[in-house]
Order: structure tokens, then sequence, then C-alpha cells
């Protein structure tokens, strides 16, 4: 790591997708180390906004801790958070189609998204303007407006012209439905903080980054879906 950071200027770190809030730790700290050795002074850390103090979500820990870590490194550095990835949906949609319902187990319990697309712009313009960055800044990456479940399948409902509802589960039985997957309980996790609203914040970064308003949600549902 340490020959591979030699002579860059700045690093946008993207954390691995496992869920043991450790080795992400050990990889940080990893990454921090190699960084010392190449003399590496500046990092956009990539991050998520559910880490909350409160916020049951597996992974909260680590997206708590990271934060805390780099203010304290003597680095210049900057934290992205995103919000849910819209992108996700798309695939989705069939599956929901099948149940004639969005089950997400937020309750009444808005979400707010982001398109990995918009994200990756918002990224590429950080690192072009120094200005916007290396102070400590925390952005958050979201469209301008979050969604009820209702509002939600709304939209999929006019979109796709298929019949789709909500009609949310329990915390238990959406682990167990997505176990084959294997990350059943850690988005079961995940929608429990959903369920306390900590997946619902917006705001107007995105525009202030790239000096134009995100995707909006309908238009990403009818540009993607065929």
């Amino acid at each position: 790591m340490t020959n591979s950071l030699e002579n860059v200027e700045l690093l946008i770190y993207i954390p691995s997708k496992t869920y043991d809030v450790v080795q992400r730790v050990i990889e940080l700290e990893n990454t921090l180390e190699a960084m010392r050795k190449a003399h590496v002074e500046k990092m956009m850390f990539v991050s998520f906004f559910a880490d909350q103090e409160a916020n049951p979500f597996v992974m909260s820990p680590y997206y708590g801790y990271a934060p805390r870590r780099l203010a304290g490194s003597g680095l210049n550095y900057t934290i992205v958070k995103n919000s849910l990835y819209a992108d996700p949906l798309i695939p989705y949609l069939p599956e929901l189609i099948e149940r004639k319902n969005i089950i997400y187990p937020i309750k009444q319990e808005k979400l707010s998204f982001i398109t990995s697309e918009d994200s990756a712009e918002a990224l590429v313009q950080l690192a072009i303007q120094p200005e916007l960055r290396d102070k400590g800044q925390t952005y958050l990456l979201s469209q301008e407006k979050n969604y009820s479940m209702q509002e939600l399948s709304s939209l999929m409902r006019e979109v796709t012209g298929k019949e789709i509802g909500y009609q949310p589960v329990h915390l238990e039985e959406f682990a167990e439905i997505y176990q084959g997957d294997g990350d059943g309980k850690e988005l079961a996790s995940m929608y429990q903080g959903g369920a306390l609203g900590m997946l619902s914040q917006v705001s107007t970064d995105f525009e202030t980054i790239t000096g134009h308003a995100p995707m909006t949600m309908k238009d990403f549902l009818q540009e993607n879906w065929k």
C-alpha cells in the first residue's frame, strides 16, 4: 500500500463492503499508516449517513469512528456521506411487482436516496476543487427530497404501470427473507434505524458541489426501468 501511494496528492477512500466492523477499522488504520509512510496528506473519506450514536445499524459504529479518527490524524480531510443508493431499486422492482408491495420495515418514516452516478460526480468535483475540501468539511449527498414508502410506491406504480403498494413486514421476517443473500440481519438492522427516522436526512450539498440539482427519483426510475 505504501508503494502504491507514492507521489499521490489526494486519496479518495471508499470502504470495503464487509459487515465486519473490526475488519473495516483495521483496513482504515492500515491505510492511514501507509499514507503516513508515503507522505500523503489529503483524504476524501466516502461515508454513509447512518452514523448516529443511537443507530442500531451494525456498521454505524464504524461510520461514527472514522470521522473522529480522521479528526485526530493530522490529515487534511473531507467526509462525504452518501444517503441510500437509488440504484438497487431497479433490479429490486421485479420482486416488488411480484409482491405488489414495498416491504421495508420502516413504518411511516422516510428514506433519502442518491444515485451512484451523482455520488461519483460529486466526488470528482470535490477532487478538482480544493477550495471545497481538505478542511474537515462534511457533506451529505442526497436527492432534494426524501420519500415515505407510500410516496415511493406511488412513483413506482406510475413508472411501471404495475400495482405496487406498501405493506411493511416485521424486522425478523425481513431478515429471514434476505438471509440467503448473506446480509439479511445487516439490512434489517439498517432499516431498524430507518424506522427511527435515521435514514431520512436530505441536504443541498450536491448542488453546492456540482452547481446543479441531483437526479430526481422519478427521472431515475423512468430512465432505468424497461
